[in-house]
């Protein structure tokens, strides 16, 4: 098995990090990386990381996640808002970088070592890459290949209920915070987080019936920002919400349940997606780039025996993650109900939400939340 000709479909974290991966432990391979969309054009504001989530970046390219992360916003704790009550959940740290900043540093990196890049360049059908040994789909949910091909990778594709937008916002916040309002129209929640010392991602989301109510299907992508400057209000203390793309959306949920097909494979979010609400939607693309890279190595005589290890290898780690962010995504879905609960109650309910941390890890994790929890649950015992 030769690679002497690799095309990567998308230039996104996905397609740009393969090609620097392979180009830098590949010299000799023509990887040509295609991107419908201009150099420096991208949607969405902050990519947001769990604090151990670059800690696979450090084991496997010390380089790049040395470069990414001294660029990136830390922080320790999340904070919940509901009822006009903060709560600190001690211990929950998250890192955080502009979108188009990560962007320009992986385009960099994959020029550096001889990656060919063409932006602005649209590829309409995958007959136009005859003659390429590989096919990397990292184009997104609307992967030409995984489209054109639908039936042979398996694709399956739903959406949540619930409606969201993603803004940004001059509003610098210390850490990942959740607000939760109640409005004439029925409930709103926030999420928000600094992704650079001036600048914040603002994802606002509610369910379809206070959408409805809110005349959001009908609103410009300007009204809707005005109307949400205006729920958010006291949250946002005068900054204004930016658009970029902002047009109300739902999630959709992708998985494929065959990860090839001939000389074709997908990684990325046009393989899988994961709820905003997790934070792995990234890293789960890088990951799967090393995956692939590892099997490709592995597998140096065979292409389909390299693409079958990728899938067998990586699926059980994947499948791991896209459960415990359907079960927030889950949570998410019925918000209204859950701030029925008492602040405290309400914060106990969302960081327990993906089944993953129990009432003893999270005394590890976060004692000074437990105490106060804890505290707040025995006066009420007493008091019944």
């Amino acid at each position: 098995m030769r690679l002497d000709r690799v095309a990567v479909l998308g230039g996104g974290p996905a397609g740009l990090y393969f090609a620097y991966l392979w180009k830098r432990r590949h010299p000799e391979a023509q990887i040509d990386v295609f991107e419908q969309n201009p150099e420096g054009a991208t949607w969405g504001f902050g990519v947001v990381f769990s604090d151990k989530a670059l800690d696979f970046l450090r084991a496997d390219d010390p380089e790049t996640a040395e470069a990414v992360s001294a660029r990136m916003e830390h922080w320790r704790d999340i904070t919940l808002v509901h009822r006009g009550e903060r709560v600190a959940l001690d211990g929950v740290g998250f890192s955080a970088v502009g979108r188009l900043d990560f962007l320009i540093q992986l385009t960099a990196r994959a020029r550096s070592v001889g990656a060919n890049l063409r932006f602005g360049t649209a590829v309409r059908s995958v007959d136009e890459l005859a003659g390429y040994d590989l096919i990397v789909a990292a184009d997104g949910v609307n992967s030409l290949v995984r489209r054109t091909y639908e039936g042979d990778f398996k694709t399956s594709l739903s959406y949540d209920d619930n409606k969201f937008a993603w803004y940004g916002t001059t509003k610098r916040f210390e850490t990942l915070t959740q607000t939760f309002v109640e409005t004439e129209f029925g409930s709103f929640n926030a999420h928000h987080y600094r992704y650079s010392p001036t600048m914040s991602t603002f994802i606002v989301e509610c369910d379809r019936a206070t959408w409805l109510r809110a005349g959001l299907a009908e609103k410009t992508e300007e009204q809707s920002r005005a109307l949400c400057e205006k729920v958010f209000a006291d949250t946002l203390g005068g900054h204004p919400l930016v658009n970029n793309k902002s047009v109300w959306r739902n999630f959709p949920w992708l998985w494929n349940e065959r990860w090839s097909h001939r000389n074709m494979v997908l990684v990325g979010d046009a393989l899988h997606t994961a709820h905003f609400s997790i934070g792995s939607g990234t890293r789960l693309a890088l990951e799967d780039v090393i995956a692939l890279v590892k099997a490709l190595e592995g597998e140096p005589r065979d292409l389909r025996h390299a693409l079958e290890t990728y899938e067998r290898e990586r699926r059980p780690v994947v499948e791991k993650l896209v459960k415990a962010a359907k079960t927030s995504a889950a949570w998410y879905e019925r918000f209204p109900e859950h701030m029925k609960l008492a602040p405290l109650d309400f914060a106990y309910s969302y960081i327990t939400r993906s089944g993953r941390i129990d009432a003893s890890q999270l005394r590890a994790m976060s004692p000074r939340f437990m105490a106060r929890y804890d505290a707040s649950s025995s006066a009420s015992s007493i008091s019944r």
